[in-house]
């Protein structure tokens, strides 16, 4: 999740390491806080294997700022990843918010409707944060207050998702 952001800010512009930050924290921050000890080390990774270029440009006011900026071995991970999603990246929420963030930069439609139908599938697979002998625990059948809320945000967030999703995929599958 964190090279794809990387990989994904980066396809927007060239940045400096904490602007970088700044926008990774931005859209995964309040949930999986991104540290300087997972940042740069992920960074210095990229760079290693190709997929980033770093040069040093004057500070407005103190020293040097790194810039980073995406390759073209960069831009052909990215949109690899974007295409062929890890599963974890279908079925987590927050690593699925980051493949749609940057989903647009995947210049094949229908290519864009796969990972969402993708993401759809998953969704409509019958599943609970409880079970009973094994079946999915229902929010009318949960045994406390809190569970019936837990089940029953969760129905209403599923259920605006799916009918998004479902949206999506239908202008994605129209003709251009």
């Amino acid at each position: 999740m964190l090279e794809l952001s990387i990989l994904g800010f980066l396809a927007e512009e060239p940045l400096h390491g904490y602007e970088l930050k700044e926008r990774i924290k931005a859209l995964t921050g309040h949930v999986r806080p991104v540290s300087d000890g997972a940042l740069y080390p992920a960074i210095t990774r990229l760079v290693g294997a190709g997929l980033l270029d770093q040069h040093t440009e004057p500070g407005a006011s103190a020293a040097p700022r790194r810039i980073l900026a995406l390759t073209d071995q960069g831009r052909a991970e990215l949109l690899e990843r974007l295409r062929r999603p890890k599963q974890t990246e279908i079925t987590d929420q927050v690593r699925f918010n980051t493949v749609l963030a940057f989903l647009r930069h995947l210049p094949d439609r229908h290519e864009q409707a796969a990972v969402l139908r993708r993401r759809l599938d998953f969704l409509d697979t019958p599943t609970s944060f409880f079970y009973d002998s094994g079946k999915p625990v229902r929010a009318e059948e949960a045994d406390d207050l809190f569970r019936q809320g837990m089940l029953r945000v969760a129905r209403a967030t599923g259920e605006a998702e799916r009918a998004w999703l479902r949206e999506a995929i239908e202008l994605l599958d129209q003709p251009s």
